[in-house]
């Protein structure tokens, strides 16, 4: 998963013929943090990622896919084992509601991206 975005990310860069330098200026971070990230010393940070986005018209989706496809199993495993909800929570419609809408996303989603 990283390494197809460390990938990405410089190919990227170098279609783009920018620098590391010319990246880590326009991204208001040294050259050297640019490099620690294409060499996959460190994740970029959020604000990092969206400006690098913004810079070489990618949405690098190699770097969250993985992420997502573990959290949507998470998700689905927490779900199957939410507590009950509390006597008399004022709220416990919605709760419901909002629990059966999670459950539908994550099955569509898991449809959508063939998550096993």
């Amino acid at each position: 998963m990283f390494e197809e975005f460390i990938c990405d990310l410089k190919v990227a860069r170098k279609r783009a013929g920018l620098t590391q330098h010319d990246c880590g200026h326009l991204v208001g971070v040294s050259h050297h943090a640019i490099s620690q990230i294409e060499r996959g010393q460190r994740m970029p940070t959020i604000r990092e990622l969206c400006a690098l986005s913004l810079i070489y018209g990618r949405s690098f989706e190699t770097l969250y896919a993985e992420i997502l496809k573990e959290v949507r199993k998470d998700l689905q495993e927490n779900l199957a084992t939410m507590p009950a909800e509390p006597k008399e929570w004022p709220a416990i419609e919605r709760r419901r509601k909002s629990l059966d809408r999670l459950a539908r996303r994550l099955l569509e989603e898991d449809d959508h991206y063939h998550v096993s």
